[in-house]
């Protein structure tokens, strides 16, 4: 197998995941956003890194139901973008939105109860990173600490989300919904079903 065939579904996958990007740039370039540029910026990469959140996290069960090994590159890679598009979005409120002034951002920031848990979900998201780019046997340790973390990380944002969106929150619900579901799928019972099915799968 040549070079390009191995490197073919992460070449893919990264170039599906800057796709969102590139649509945004072009939008921006080519003055297509809506009136409040600044919100649209903030709605846009929101929205992109919770999707690829929800794919990282839903990549394990359907690895452990199918056993393809996409599944687990695609929850790494998801999981970068994630927090690449969670950056972005808070480089937006930081320095469109406020103009990094500290004093805004200090008596703003805290007294709303959105932008608190976006930040604490961020946070929470940044130690993907390190796991990520770390060594195995460091993952290995490391992975018990991650998993703590990612699923707070992703209900925090989908409250946020849901906090943000103050009016229609059918699509911040049903990232909830999908969130707490793959959560759910972490439990003994589940995870025992899903790996007894994979198995059944493969065979």
């Amino acid at each position: 197998m040549r070079w390009w065939q191995r490197q073919l579904p992460a070449l893919l996958m990264n170039a599906l995941a800057l796709v969102p990007l590139a649509w945004l740039a072009a939008d921006a370039a080519f003055d297509r956003l809506s009136a409040n540029p600044i919100q649209d910026i903030q709605l846009r990469t929101g929205l992109y890194a919770i999707i690829l959140l929800t794919l990282s996290l839903a990549s394990s069960p359907l690895y452990r139901l199918i056993g393809s090994s996409w599944l687990l590159l695609l929850r790494r890679l998801a999981g970068l973008y994630a927090v690449g598009y969670a950056s972005l979005h808070l480089l937006n409120f930081l320095w469109l939105d406020y103009g990094f002034n500290l004093t805004f951002l200090r008596q703003d920031i805290f007294e709303k109860r959105y932008a608190v848990a976006g930040l604490a979900a961020y946070i929470c998201l940044l130690p993907m990173v390190v796991y990520s780019f770390i060594h195995r046997r460091q993952q290995t340790k490391m992975r018990r600490y991650w998993r703590f973390l990612v699923y707070p990380a992703a209900l925090l944002a989908a409250i946020h989300f849901i906090w943000q969106a103050k009016i229609d929150i059918r699509q911040p619900l049903a990232f909830m919904v999908i969130i707490v579901i793959l959560l759910l799928a972490r439990l003994p019972p589940v995870s025992r079903w899903l790996d007894g099915a994979g198995r059944q799968n493969t065979k």
